[in-house]
């Protein structure tokens, strides 16, 4: 035997055992599905006077996934965002 084959057996071997284990397992009783209650929507507070940039421009305010906002104008034409 070659090695593959020892491994191939030693796989199926191990699909076997599972699907004997699996077979003599008990059924569990599936417990009813309730819907998801989405969590009441908190009102959101009026932007402070100092977030707001200096220039008095609104910012794009796109987050990346690591938490930083694009500082480019709202409604900017570029495709890429500025981080910062």
């Amino acid at each position: 035997m070659s090695k593959m084959d020892n491994l191939r057996a030693m796989r199926e071997a191990k699909y076997a055992a599972a699907q004997k284990r699996s077979a003599e397992a008990p059924a569990r009783p599936k417990a009813p599905v309730a819907p998801p209650v989405a969590p009441p929507v908190a009102q959101a507070a009026p932007p402070s006077a100092e977030a707001e940039p200096a220039t008095g421009e609104e910012l794009c305010g796109h987050r990346n996934m690591g938490g930083r906002t694009c500082t480019r104008e709202r409604g900017h034409a570029a495709k890429s965002h500025r981080y910062s």
